[in-house]
């Protein structure tokens, strides 16, 4: 047998899985088939990589078709590496992490009852989000620390059309910004780390210790982006005074 091949009693045990869920995924092409050896089949590290990457898939509410374009959209030949990055740059990217709790969990938290226009508010602020459809109804992942921020939006009547609004613009920035870094680590830093035959968990390891910093980076580019946007309104408003023109409707 080759090195480092498992038996599918000691890939099972490897990832936490049953027998019959790893046949399943394979039927599915969500995992190539086992390697054959004579009559029995083996499993190598790119099995193994394919199975943590549905597990962290399914951690994070995918459904089972969702997974499976997912998995569609990798190469057959990509590397347990290139998969473990994969599963790097899924995990969350905050310390912060929700906290599962129910309808009443959360009115408790909060110390009041909460309208559905409330919680909707919430969610468009992305503080409350139900949890997948594999969780318990009525359920929501809260993220506590930011909690007391919303209610005190709540407090003052934001609006929920303006929570959904900024929350359509945060989406599909984030989809721009998440593939364009991810295109960062696939092409600037994993090979690197490649060249030096780094294993997938220091891949994982090194995007875990990069992901703070990110965010500080994508924090401070916002501020900045803010301050422009600021002073450009500024200077358009003494140009509009200088020619003696009536203000805009933002003024």
């Amino acid at each position: 047998m080759d090195e480092g091949l498992l038996t599918l009693e000691e890939l099972t045990a490897r990832v936490g899985m049953s027998v019959r869920n790893v046949r399943f995924y394979t039927s599915r092409g969500l995992v190539p088939p086992p390697v054959r050896r004579g009559r029995s089949g083996f499993y190598g590290r790119d099995h193994l990589a394919r199975l943590e990457l549905v597990q962290e898939l399914q951690s994070h509410g995918f459904t089972l078709a969702a997974i499976e374009r997912y998995v569609g959209g990798i190469p057959d030949d990509a590397s347990p590496e290139d998969i473990a990055l994969r599963r790097a740059m899924l995990a969350p990217w905050q310390a912060d992490l929700p906290v599962t709790m129910s309808r009443g969990d959360l009115e408790s938290r909060a110390g009041r009852p909460l309208e559905d226009a409330d919680v909707d508010t919430l969610g468009a602020l992305g503080i409350v989000r139900p949890v997948g459809p594999t969780g318990p109804p009525n359920h929501y992942e809260v993220a506590v620390s930011q909690l007391s921020i919303g209610l005190g939006l709540l407090d003052v009547g934001f609006p929920l059309e303006a929570a959904r609004a900024a929350a359509e613009v945060y989406a599909a920035h984030g989809r721009a910004v998440a593939r364009e870094l991810y295109e960062v680590f696939r092409t600037r830093v994993w090979p690197v780390y490649q060249e030096s035959g780094a294993t997938p968990e220091t891949i994982q390891d090194v995007v875990e210790r990069l992901k703070p910093l990110s965010i500080n980076g994508l924090v401070h580019a916002y501020e900045l982006g803010m301050d422009e946007t600021k002073r450009a309104g500024i200077t358009e408003r003494a140009e509009r005074s200088a020619r003696r023109e009536p203000p805009g409707p933002a003024d």
